[in-house]
């Protein structure tokens, strides 16, 4: 279908779409080790590691953005090992935007698989060590499974924040075409030009479906996963 949109406005919206994609499934593994250490850890410092995860949701993100081009720029202390050693480079690159992105998109994936994990009935997970399985065992045939739903949401909420990302995206990875021009920073570029009121109300239009079919996943996902896990 012919939705009038030139090539360069597939190529953002397809950009941000994999953008979304790979910031999504790289954090996942580090959402739900993080979560399950906020969830069921007893340490000092805590409150410290809880706060330094939410950061981005508070900070404005620009700063997150400029952060991460200090720490992962060519001339940043991660940034210069990983172009040297690796030859991995983040700023101005779509890798850097899908760090970006799953740096904001973090605390929300943390948050609702912490949740997840904290409701969960513990006697449950101890049913099942009585029986013999190991702490590993038990996490990856009781708790994980339970925790289905929130990792769902969580996964459909990091997607949607990043496809929404601008501030910590444009800081980090500047405004590329093909290259680091995300839908958002798309949008923003019309706005700048004469004339460009059309592109950014096709590219805002967009942008709303593809976030409210994101949502409506998330709701329909997770209903199916916990009927799964408790059918009555």
């Amino acid at each position: 279908m012919d939705l009038g949109l030139s090539n360069d406005e597939w190529t953002a919206i397809l950009l941000s779409l994999r953008v979304s994609v790979v910031a999504m499934f790289a954090s996942l593994p580090f959402g739900i080790a993080v979560a399950l250490l906020l969830a069921r850890g007893r340490f000092y410092g805590k409150a410290v590691v809880n706060g330094i995860v939410h950061l981005p949701l508070i900070l404005p993100p620009v700063v997150t953005g400029f952060i991460l081009l200090i720490v992962f720029g060519r001339r940043g202390p991660i940034g210069s090992l990983l172009d040297q050693y690796f030859g991995i480079v983040f700023s101005f690159r779509w890798t850097g935007a899908a760090l970006a992105c799953a740096v904001m998109g973090f605390p929300l994936m943390v948050r609702s698989i912490r949740l997840s994990i904290e409701a969960i009935d513990r006697r449950i997970e101890e049913a099942a060590g009585t029986l013999g399985a190991s702490p590993l065992w038990v996490f990856l045939t009781v708790t994980l499974p339970l925790t289905t739903p929130g990792i769902i949401v969580g996964m459909i909420l990091s997607f949607a924040k990043a496809m929404g990302e601008f501030g910590a995206t444009i800081t980090f990875v500047s405004n590329i075409p093909g290259e680091t021009q995300t839908l958002s920073s798309a949008i923003y570029t019309f706005t700048q030009v004469p004339g460009g009121d059309a592109g950014a109300m096709r590219l805002t239009l967009v942008a709303i479906v593809i976030s409210m079919a994101a949502l409506l996943a998330s709701e329909f996902m997770a209903h199916l996963a916990g009927r799964r896990i408790d059918p009555e």
